[in-house]
């Protein structure tokens, strides 16, 4: 009995030595190891929390520690990736600022020459300053386009000074009291101003039409063809009676009777003008001795505010510019959405008439067709004694009922 107990035991170690067999003890081995403490789990001993808690801490732990290579890898290439950002981003701006720099050093001996150049022709220095002015009367007919400011020559007015709506080019003064002054407007059939017409840089004379818009003369043939409804009007300068760069408006051409004729659409709607600005000009007298001595005194200060007044109004024309195209975008989407609304209208009308032209069509068609059917009814009708008719309600029928009994 003993010996074949001992047989057994050596026959069943024998086969779990074979590979096969280990793979399988062993597997069987890890599910009893998991199901044991599952069951322990289900039961709160206080060495099943203690085994608990330092599994958890060993897979924490060793958990953190395997992934200490990637985050280290991670984290060193979005270091790179935003040290190679930046490097980029401060080499554009040192490109910029070495751009700006020269820009600012070419400007700077731009303006040394010509303020040496107005010193050394003149004799003098002219320096610029505007005062508001209040409309007290506006003479509006056909024939004169002027105003009444209250200010004069109390206030340094004098023949031939600007006036200004903002930025925009308004008039000139052509007769000055002591406390009033009369403004000649850009729209008086008087007025002539040399204009410059941009970006096309071409020469003019601008001169009043005795409404709201001013037109365009002494061209040269050739050069209308060139421009388009983005041409702006501005002063040139020349004979000196307005300064250079004046914004007055914009170009439009309007061809009529095979002529082409350039009218200039004021940025300012001169009807409705409250307070303008007088520009008053100072010719202050310099020593051409002492004139390197003051330039060195005031250079600094004087490219510092005229940089800034620069800046100002061409910042306030291209606002006002912006504003004015914006409005113009409005008014044309508004006009759009109405034509759009038209056609609509157009079609659902015209679709309404069609279908009562196809339904009157229908009923005369049938109207005839029954008028028809009564006299010749009984030849196109097939019977016993008219072999050749054709069943009553078909398209034969039909057609020989229209053809009057005829069957060819």
């Amino acid at each position: 009995m003993a010996s074949s107990r001992d047989d057994f035991i050596i026959a069943i170690r024998s086969a779990f030595l074979k590979k096969s067999t280990k793979q399988k003890f062993s597997l069987l081995s890890l599910v009893l190891i998991s199901i044991f403490i599952i069951l322990l789990s289900s039961f709160d001993f206080r060495i099943v929390r203690y085994l608990k808690i330092g599994i958890n801490e060993i897979v924490y732990r060793s958990s953190f520690i395997v992934s200490i290579p990637e985050n280290f890898v991670k984290n060193t290439f979005s270091e790179v990736v935003e040290y190679s950002t930046f490097y980029n981003d401060y080499k554009k701006n040192k490109d910029e600022l070495s751009d700006l720099k020269s820009n600012n050093v070419s400007s700077e001996i731009i303006q040394y020459e010509n303020k040496e150049l107005k010193e050394l022709i003149n004799d003098y220095v002219s320096s610029s300053n505007k005062i508001l002015a209040k409309i007290i009367v506006d003479h509006d007919s056909p024939f004169l386009k002027s105003i009444v400011i209250n200010k004069g020559s109390k206030d340094n007015i004098k023949i031939g000074t600007n006036i200004y709506d903002q930025s925009y080019l308004v008039g000139r003064v052509i007769e000055v009291n002591y406390k009033t002054s009369r403004v000649l407007l850009l729209s008086d059939l008087n007025s002539n101003v040399p204009v410059s017409i941009a970006p096309q840089n071409v020469q003019a004379i601008m001169t009043g039409s005795g409404s709201n818009f001013g037109k365009i003369k002494y061209i040269k043939d050739g050069l209308t063809d060139t421009f388009t409804e983005k041409s702006i009007v501005y002063t040139s300068g020349t004979g000196a009676i307005f300064k250079s760069g004046i914004p007055i408006g914009r170009l439009k051409t309007k061809e009529k009777n095979s002529f082409i004729n350039l009218n200039v659409e004021f940025y300012s709607d001169f009807s409705q003008l409250k307070y303008v600005f007088a520009e008053l000009i100072a010719k202050n007298e310099i020593d051409i001795t002492n004139a390197n001595d003051l330039k060195k005194d005031q250079t600094s200060i004087n490219l510092i505010e005229s940089k800034i007044s620069i800046l100002e109004e061409e910042i306030e024309i291209i606002e006002d510019t912006n504003l004015k195209f914006k409005e113009e975008n409005e008014t044309l989407k508004k006009e759009i959405n109405n034509l759009n609304n038209k056609i609509l209208n157009f079609k659902n009308e015209i679709s309404s008439q069609n279908e009562k032209i196809n339904k009157y069509e229908i009923d005369k068609n049938e109207l005839q067709f029954l008028r028809l059917n009564l006299s010749y009814g009984h030849l196109c009708r097939k019977s016993f004694l008219n072999n050749k008719g054709f069943k009553v309600g078909t398209e034969k029928y039909k057609d020989c009922v229209f053809r009057k009994g005829r069957k060819n």
